[in-house]
């Protein structure tokens, strides 16, 4: 039945772009009616009634083209989400976090040079200087506190101070140098959120709602909080097998200024009217922080202060997405054409990048990327084992084929479905920044290593014999 969805999306994605191939430009009127009515039917035909489901909306030009949402807000109830509902956010909370910090730096409080240990007096330096620009930019080589093994079982259901969950990163050794390479670490903005309340004064939630929400009549966005009564809260879920479930509960806590937010999307349109509006910050600021970092080698890393810029089938996006337990979001932004396209979702199970990316692609009346071509069974079976970094031997990553479909992953940390270009090449789905994957033969013809490629970079992994 999953099948039958999937390729029925597919179908009117197809019939509404050859539409779009034969309209004239002059009826861009008539095309977002036409997007309306087929996204209305492809998104009802994914997230059925009794099903975790999503709102979208999608703006062109400042006026608001679609706004719907399917599926349901609450299994137990069967109540239907509606747009206005509000859904924990993940990590576009970041967004929120680097905005409050760059209106210090515009205050002259805080240098995007200043070191770390300025404002953490406590936090090891490990023979480098790391720099609030670091952890704007995911550069700072601080390791994922996330995927830490810590001995508590519980830890992520604690409600724990800022300074608890530091210590629990803080001493683990740098994993590059700051600077010289992009590694998306949550860590990072934990530690932009600690710092801003050491500027302040204030709790994180405090100076996002003074500085942020309240300046921009944000009236359905918050900081998570498990036991305050949050109107049109909808429940997260996910799946196992073919049942879903409720998601696992996690104190807002353990996310903090990294993933720590709810909203709905008008109110998300509305903070990014707000930071197109200069509203927030001064007009040059917010171009700094949607241009890539560039790293000690003069490369781009295709990260600026809590965006990604990406390129989207030859349209430059600005976006982020998000991940959390039993949500998942995102947002795009296509500057050149003025299109700003929100999803979320109430489970951990939806295919949020390729259903947002689709989406966004179609907005701009772009074709979205092809599927992949198809490979034999045997093709694929030839790839499925451990594949072992030098440079990181604990975190194999396992490829598997599951019903003819190829998976790459990190046990416990993330898996994705990889998607044929070649015979030898394939595209990992869901993951930002976006990433490939090559299988190398050595002279026997036997697979031997796979090389993935992240931000112009190649991590090279061994095949194992295990």
């Amino acid at each position: 039945m999953i099948e039958k969805l999937h390729f029925d999306a597919h179908k009117l994605i197809f019939i509404l772009v050859l539409y779009f191939l034969s309209t004239p430009l002059y009826g861009q009127s008539k095309q977002d009616k036409e997007l309306v009515k087929v996204l209305d039917q492809v998104l009802a035909a994914q997230f059925k009634p009794g099903r975790p489901g999503c709102a979208v909306l999608i703006a062109k030009k400042g006026q608001i083209i679609y706004n719907n949402a399917f599926g349901s807000a609450d299994l137990e109830l069967n109540v239907k989400v509606q747009p206005t509902m509000v859904f924990r956010l993940g990590s576009i909370t970041k967004q929120f976090t680097s905005i409050a910090l760059l209106q210090l730096v515009e205050q002259g409080k805080i240098s995007l040079q200043d070191s770390i240990q300025k404002f953490i007096k406590d936090f090891p330096s490990q023979k480098y200087g790391i720099t609030i620009e670091n952890l704007l930019t995911h550069t700072s080589g601080i390791t994922e506190y996330i995927q830490l093994d810590i001995r508590d079982p519980f830890v992520r259901r604690k409600d724990l101070s800022p300074k608890e969950v530091i210590d629990l990163f803080k001493n683990v050794p740098l994993e590059f140098k700051p600077g010289s390479k992009f590694k998306y670490s949550n860590s990072n903005y934990f530690l932009l959120g600690y710092i801003l309340e050491i500027i302040t004064g204030r709790k994180y939630q405090n100076v996002i709602e003074e500085n942020i929400i309240n300046p921009l009549g944000l009236s359905s966005t918050f900081y998570d909080d498990f036991n305050k009564i949050i109107v049109n809260r909808v429940k997260g879920y996910k799946k196992e097998g073919e049942a879903y479930e409720n998601a696992d509960f996690q104190s807002a806590t353990i996310a903090f200024a990294a993933g720590s937010l709810l909203s709905n999307v008008d109110d998300l349109y509305k903070w990014h009217q707000g930071l197109q509006g200069n509203k927030l910050v001064k007009k040059e600021t917010l171009e700094k922080a949607f241009t890539p970092y560039k790293l000690n080698d003069g490369t781009d890393s295709n990260y600026g202060y809590g965006w990604f810029i990406l390129d989207m089938n030859g349209s430059l996006s600005i976006q982020h997405g998000g991940s959390i337990n039993g949500f998942k979001s995102n947002e795009i932004y296509f500057p050149k054409e003025d299109v700003f396209v929100v999803t979320l979702f109430n489970c951990e199970c939806a295919s949020m990048e390729e259903i947002s990316q689709q989406i966004a692609l179609l907005s701009i009346g772009k074709i979205p990327d092809d599927k992949g071509i198809d490979l034999s069974e045997s093709i694929l079976e030839s790839y499925v084992g451990k594949y072992v970094m030098p440079a990181d031997p604990k975190r194999p990553i396992i490829i598997s084929n599951e019903n003819n479909r190829l998976y790459a992953g990190i046990p416990g940390e993330w898996k994705a479905e990889l998607t044929a270009l070649t015979e030898t090449k394939f595209n990992i789905k869901n993951i930002r920044p976006a990433g490939t994957i090559k299988f190398v033969k050595d002279s026997n013809g036997k697979v031997s290593k796979m090389i993935m490629t992240q931000s112009g970079k190649d991590y090279e992994s061994i095949r194992s014999n295990e």
